[in-house]
């Protein structure tokens, strides 16, 4: 299942602000880009429910895997996560969050990919 319309992030100001203004957490499988919410970028998106929310971003680059089925899946592994752990994550903390996946062959090893998508979540201290 896909997020929903009010946890995406989208527009090129909104990523251009992100990596301007955000804090960068390494993984051994995936780099998070954190920034404060800054919901005035959003309005031009015309987007009703602008408040400071969580907001999210899985970016896969053709370098991952040339595949789009192979990236469609690990973006939708991600997601899943996500959504199944939304109530641990901090809502009333207004953050938007870039995931960069690096490149490797770890497209079929759900575990790893979980474990660090995990470990990140925890040292940005987005979850408790």
């Amino acid at each position: 299942m896909a997020l929903p319309k009010d946890m995406r992030l989208k527009g090129h100001r909104t990523f251009n602000y992100i990596h301007k203004n955000s804090t960068i957490y390494y993984g051994n499988l995936m780099t998070f880009k954190v920034a404060r919410s800054n919901p005035a970028i959003l309005l031009t998106h015309k987007l009703t429910n602008t408040s400071n929310k969580f907001r999210v971003a899985i970016a896969i680059s053709k370098k991952v895997s040339k595949k789009a089925v192979e990236r469609n899946k690990l973006r939708r592994i991600l997601q899943e996560w996500l959504l199944k752990n939304i109530q641990i994550i901090n809502n009333h903390k207004p953050y938007w969050l870039l995931v960069n996946l690096k490149i490797g062959d770890f497209c079929y090893d759900k575990r790893r990919l979980l474990e660090d998508f995990q470990n990140l979540m925890f040292k940005s201290r987005l979850i408790k």
